[in-house]
């Protein structure tokens, strides 16, 4: 097949990711991806605590959803300022960003200079997860694009092992500002490194060179979309999630407002076709929302569950989202070097069987007469899942773009994948809220929630055969 021989190096003494030629830009970006992970993983559990002291727990879910909105226009901007002048620029301003927005934070002296905060954070992830993914595709060859990505996933392992629990700790002992003000000096290292490694980079770094694409320029403006697009549809992403935080006529006015402005404005950010899964790109578009919004939906209301009603211990369901870290990593590393000649679209089909295979164990442990464990298992049973079909997911997204269009493309997949967050949490989120009202009780409510979120990963199983590159 023409997708097993581009990834297949063509002889022995290809280099590798660790050569001299891409060492330098292997072991930044894996700098850049660790910090990035440190400052994720250890702020985000001490966001609570963060609200309480700002007298602002009523607006939690405001502080959560903002990063995501944010992250949508981040990821547009950066991706399109890519394509334009490379990846530099952006992923430089997203780690400047970073740095700003830990600060704000940290000097928050009320809940909504904290809401500031994350937002800023959000856009500042948004360019930086687009600019890393783009600057991938323009400084490597294909067959090695599977082991970068699966080198970014195992870059959030140490985080994931040592990031909450210094968090806390620290939080503890001084202050949650101590946390942010401590990851803000982390941040800004290397920040210059990163900056240098992409200055040199490479018109022979053995990726493929730009082509040019002709276009008209009406054409050209039409595939750019203005910034008011994409701040709309931050906006709605936004609205859409506080809304569902409560069942008054002024929430629902947010949700219709939010769900509007997301069916306006979303298909003009995405490649046509792809909420009908057109082939090719818009298809592999789709998958990453599809499977990015199973996955943390079910990492945010199993642990949930788990603490609220099976009363399982925080620390035990640390243990849970420690495993998870560690195997999505360890999939993402089989998936680049193991089956590395195994077609990208079969690798999306069995992770997304065993993230269907997840839901259902999530679905079990629902039933007050079945093990708590149940649900436990689905965590890093969902992340083998993600850490096998995500990168090829990427790989196939980037196989359908032109060299010079790498930047639009990783910006659409950056946007449906918030997109996917966005929608899957705040429906699901819907439905348990309305279980409750109906009287289930509140496993039940889950019960049904889960059962729900079988739908995306077996459509995904079905679809994966039509964002094939051959």
């Amino acid at each position: 097949m023409a997708e097993e021989q581009t990834l297949r190096p063509p002889s022995d003494t290809q280099p590798g990711i660790f050569s001299r030629q891409y060492a330098p830009a292997t072991l930044t970006f894996a700098a850049v991806m660790f910090l990035t992970g440190f400052a994720a993983l250890a702020v985000v559990p001490t966001l609570p605590t963060a609200a309480q002291d700002l007298d602002g727990v009523s607006l939690f879910p405001l502080v959560a959803g903002s990063f995501v909105a944010a992250s949508l226009l981040g990821g547009v901007l950066g991706g399109h300022w890519a394509d334009r002048s490379g990846a530099r620029r952006p992923l430089a301003l997203g780690m400047v960003l970073s740095v700003v927005t830990l600060l704000v934070s940290a000097s928050s002296l009320s809940i909504w200079q904290l809401v500031i905060g994350r937002f800023v954070d959000g856009l500042a992830a948004g360019m930086v997860a687009v600019s890393v993914t783009t600057a991938i595709g323009q400084s490597y060859p294909e067959y090695l694009r599977p082991r970068m990505l699966a080198m970014m996933s195992a870059s959030w392992v140490i985080p994931s092992l040592v990031g909450p629990p210094i968090a806390g700790v620290v939080s503890e002992a001084w202050s949650w500002r101590v946390v942010f003000y401590g990851l803000a000096v982390l941040t800004a290292l290397p920040s210059i490194a990163l900056v240098a490694v992409l200055r040199r980079a490479p018109a022979g770094s053995g990726a493929e060179d730009p082509v040019p694409v002709d276009l008209p320029p009406e054409e050209e403006r039409a595939s750019r979309p203005p910034v008011l697009v994409a701040a709309m549809l931050s906006l709605g992403a936004a609205l859409g999630q506080y809304g569902v935080s409560g069942w008054d006529v002024r929430h629902l006015l947010f949700v219709v407002t939010g769900v509007a402005l997301l069916v306006v404005f979303a298909p003009r950010l995405l490649p046509k076709g792809t909420w009908r899964s057109a082939r090719g790109l818009p298809t592999a578009v789709l998958l990453r929302g599809l499977t990015s919004g199973t996955y943390f939906t079910v990492e945010a209301l199993v642990p949930l569950m788990l603490i609220t009603e099976r009363k399982v211990a925080a620390v035990t369901v640390g243990v849970a989202f420690t495993a998870s870290a560690v195997l999505w990593a360890g999939a993402a590393w089989v998936q680049g070097k193991l089956l590395q000649d195994v077609a990208r679209h079969r690798l999306v089909t069995a992770g997304a069987l065993i993230m269907a295979a997840s839901v259902a164990f999530a679905i079990a442990g629902s039933f007050g007469g079945m093990s708590p464990v149940l649900a436990m298992v689905a965590m890093p049973l969902a992340a083998i899942g993600m850490g096998m079909l995500d990168p090829c997911v990427t790989v196939l997204s980037l196989s359908h773009s032109a060299p010079d269009r790498l930047g639009h493309t990783t910006s659409a997949m950056q946007t449906n994948m918030n997109l996917g967050q966005v929608v899957v949490l705040a429906f699901a989120t819907a439905v348990l809220n309305a279980g409750l009202a109906a009287g289930t009780g509140q496993l039940g409510g889950y019960a049904i929630t889960f059962s729900l979120l079988l739908l995306p990963p077996l459509l995904v199983a079905s679809l994966a055969v039509r964002a094939r590159n051959d």
